[in-house]
């Protein structure tokens, strides 16, 4: 299983499609087996969840995400974890524990403006 997680510095992104890098987890069982990162080719609607299911991508976590990637996902065959905060370490660690709790937090706004994901 392949594990992409919206990356701000150490934490989850607030906002998946605004962040700076992904990094990609793959897991075998329980044990993370490797870490690679790639930067964000930029937030172009509907481009990312193509982009990261090329790179082998089963699973997304996210601080926030826009319904029409959260749709996109899913219409891929990606589970989308969204509500996420904290650390990337630790919220990998959670999902591979089966305890990663998201709130399912969707963005739902169009425009010039920041989400507020607090």
């Amino acid at each position: 299983m392949r594990i992409a997680v919206a990356r701000e510095g150490d934490m989850v992104s607030e906002h998946f499609g605004h962040c700076e890098q992904f990094v990609l987890f793959d897991v075998e069982g329980t044990n993370v087996t490797n870490m690679t990162t790639v930067d964000n080719p930029g937030h172009q609607p509907g481009f990312l969840p193509g982009f990261l299911k090329d790179k082998g991508v089963d699973v997304v976590i996210a601080g926030g995400m826009g319904p029409k990637a959260v749709e996109l996902f899913q219409s891929l065959g990606i589970k989308t974890i969204t509500g996420v905060r904290g650390s990337i370490r630790g919220a990998v660690e959670a999902y591979v524990a089966g305890e990663l709790k998201g709130t399912g937090e969707v963005c739902d706004h169009h425009g010039g403006h920041d989400c507020e994901h607090r």
